[in-house]
């Protein structure tokens, strides 16, 4: 009876480690998966502070100047504009060098201008470049200013961030499945004598797997259930310590996120436990020892 239970108590520890290993693993490709949700949402939101100035020539109307908003407003690529008109520029001059140093001047030599944010998929280098020239055409368009180098030098970053985490996560993704996998394999060598003597009085593979990927299924939904409250909680955890976290947040991206960790908890405990199982199937009994 002692016995028994000291291998009902085992059977259970084994359990118990491989549910909190692949939870783990689970955990961590959470992580990644976030990690690359929210470094779109954090590109986009960079890209979308780029900025067109657009300075306009004097003596325009303000009818001319609102006939001229209205198709800045059209332009697809535009997020948002603001006019800033000769007077709120001088008084920003003011602010930023003093009064002494603007108090000399007799008029006020700076143009209204328009300030252009953009949408994330037009601030690549030639969109942009492509976008200032046809405002330029505007007969009532003075110059249109932007930070060419600096829009390049991001969009370059960008890219090798891009491709780093995509490499990240191919490699992440395969030791997660080595690990699990090499867990659940332990926790089926325990088993091995049970399938062997199943197979030895008449049963079928099939029958001899059902209960194994039953099991499998089970403990393949309780470490994906419990890698999302885990990422649930650092979310929490993260929004109260950095309260701008919570504007990148995508929910409806992050259901779907949870949801995936779940589905491949399930696939992968089940698949390795199939092939985990297999292998014992196909070993000679003085093989098992």
């Amino acid at each position: 009876m002692t016995e028994t239970n000291s291998g009902t108590k085992r059977l259970q520890s084994s359990y118990f480690s491989s549910i909190v290993s692949i939870s783990l693993v689970l955990f961590m490709l959470g992580l990644l998966g976030m990690l690359v949700l929210d470094a779109r949402k954090i590109s986009d939101y960079v890209k979308e502070h780029v900025q067109l100035n657009v300075f306009l020539n004097d003596e325009l109307s303000d009818q001319e100047i609102s006939a001229f908003q209205s198709i800045l407003e059209k332009e697809a690529a535009i997020k948002s504009l603001r006019f800033i008109s000769k007077q709120e520029a001088l008084d920003s001059l003011k602010k930023d060098l003093g009064t002494d140093a603007t108090g000399m001047l007799d008029i006020n030599p700076l143009p209204s201008s328009f300030e252009l944010k953009l949408k994330a998929e037009f601030t690549d280098a030639e969109t942009l470049k492509k976008l200032a020239a046809e405002i330029r055409e505007n007969k009532m368009v003075r110059e249109v200013t932007y930070q060419q180098t600096e829009v390049d030098k991001m969009n370059e970053n960008f890219q090798v961030i891009a491709f780093g985490i995509l490499l990240f996560c191919v490699l992440l993704f395969f030791v997660a499945v080595a690990l699990i996998n090499s867990t659940i394999r332990i926790a089926m060598y325990s088993k091995r004598f049970l399938i062997k003597s199943m197979q030895l009085v008449g049963a079928t593979k099939s029958f001899i797997r059902k209960p194994f990927l039953a099991r499998a299924l089970v403990h393949g939904l309780y470490a994906g259930f419990i890698a999302c409250l885990l990422l649930g909680g650092l979310l929490y955890l993260l929004s109260t310590k950095l309260p701008e976290l919570v504007q990148i947040q995508d929910l409806k991206a992050n259901g779907i996120l949870f949801a995936g960790i779940i589905v491949l908890g399930v696939l992968l405990s089940v698949i390795s436990t199939f092939f985990a199982v297999n292998r014992y199937l196909r070993v000679r009994v003085e093989e098992l020892y």
